[in-house]
């Protein structure tokens, strides 16, 4: 592919399983041959690095004030010039690598102040754009096949800005009404980012996470949801596993467990085959778009 396919985690809630599915889909992706950049815009506490085992490094940096540049950096209005000073290094030391096939560019505290920062700018597109003209003009020259990016639970600029450079949205949902509605919310937002500013951002993917099929509650909220979105639901969910809590916990996936239980096979197989769906699905939205992604 001449450019990398870019996703989201997103939907305005916390705990719905975004980090974790950002996560295990970067490395689904990697399992199946990708080239991969996590970016973790989710907030200081660092929650996506510490799902490869790589937090004490990112503490241990920002601990010796050697945390600069950092991903909250590259927002700032002089990142072109500390890019044209430091050159490739400048892009370099903002990525981790990690054991599980993926690169990573971690959060950082400097993200809790870049939401007000951003605000004060006056431009909208300049306020919204910075992460995108980010990853097109320093990223996309590495080569990476996906990139993928983990938003704050809430709506802010820090997460308008990953919305309009990733285009495509990963909702993952648990099951239940107050998933349903702010999904319902999620897709009116993303038609209103369109209708101010000439983007699509679309909706590609309504993951179900944590399901319990034993009961019948969770069998009822499945065929709403696939009612609801038929084209972003995808009917591989990922089940309820405390192999998965306990794999993050110790600072791995469960792609990184040499014993599975039964639930965390199920959901390695879940994000493989949605990471396959994801693929087809952003390379036939990036064939039917107009060349740019805006809208015509």
């Amino acid at each position: 592919m001449s450019r990398s396919i870019r996703a989201c985690t997103f939907l305005d809630k916390g705990g719905t399983g975004k980090t974790t599915t950002a996560a295990h889909l970067g490395v689904a992706l990697a399992e199946r041959g990708n080239d991969v950049l996590l970016i973790d815009l989710a907030g200081k506490q660092g929650d996506l690095v510490k799902h490869f085992g790589r937090w004490e490094t990112v503490e241990r940096q920002i601990a010796a004030d050697d945390d600069w540049p950092n991903i909250s950096t590259v927002f700032q209005d002089q990142w072109s010039a500390i890019a044209d000073k430091l050159g490739d290094a400048a892009v370099e030391d903002l990525i981790l690598e990690t054991d599980e096939g993926v690169d990573l560019i971690p959060a950082h505290p400097g993200l809790d102040s870049l939401d007000a920062e951003l605000g004060n700018i006056d431009d909208a597109h300049d306020r919204y754009s910075r992460l995108d003209t980010f990853l097109d003009e320093y990223v996309e020259p590495l080569g990476y096949d996906a990139v993928l990016i983990d938003l704050p639970g809430l709506t802010n600029n820090v997460s308008y800005n990953g919305l309009w450079a990733a285009r495509n949205v990963i909702a993952p949902v648990e099951m239940g009404p107050f998933e349903s509605e702010q999904a319902e919310a999620l897709r009116a937002d993303l038609d209103k980012i369109g209708a101010n500013f000439d983007v699509d951002v679309e909706l590609a993917m309504v993951l179900p996470n944590k399901v319990d099929t034993r009961t019948k509650l969770a069998e009822e909220y499945l065929d709403a949801f696939e009612e609801a979105y038929p084209e972003a639901f995808v009917s591989s969910h990922v089940p309820v596993s405390q192999d998965i809590r306990n794999a993050a916990e110790s600072g791995r996936t469960a792609f990184a467990l040499e014993e599975p239980s039964t639930t965390a096979q199920r959901a390695r197989e879940a994000f493989l085959d949605n990471a396959e769906t994801l693929v087809e699905r952003l390379e036939r939205s990036e064939r039917a778009a107009p060349a740019g992604g805006e809208t015509a």
